[in-house]
């Protein structure tokens, strides 16, 4: 069984790796809460690029957008959890690096 793939697939897959490599590269290389969010919110972006692509090579844009969508609404809840966190930690440090994050044992 030979699979027939677009020659643009290879276009979006470099894509979507530089995407995810690039969110994990954000989250890791820092030490800013802020920063690690928005790394979190590449990295989210890349998977959503992906279910697109995929369901458009496959055919079936239809479960695609659905779970683009369940994606889409789980990403929002996370980014307002995690900033509502990020907010805490900023009114009672009086910043965002991680490093001042260990005095809160207890």
């Amino acid at each position: 069984m030979i699979i027939d793939v677009p020659h643009s697939f290879w276009l979006y897959f470099i894509f979507f790796v530089l995407l995810l490599v690039d969110g994990l590269w954000i989250m890791l290389a820092t030490f800013n809460l802020l920063r690690i969010l928005i790394g979190l919110e590449v990295l989210m972006k890349s998977v959503t690029f992906f279910l697109i692509v995929a369901g458009f090579l496959s055919g079936r844009m239809a479960l695609a957008q659905a779970m683009v969508i369940t994606v889409i609404v789980i990403e929002v809840v996370m980014v307002v959890a995690a900033a509502g966190i990020i907010l805490g930690l900023f009114r009672k440090n009086d910043s965002l690096n991680i490093r001042t994050t260990r005095n809160l044992k207890g």
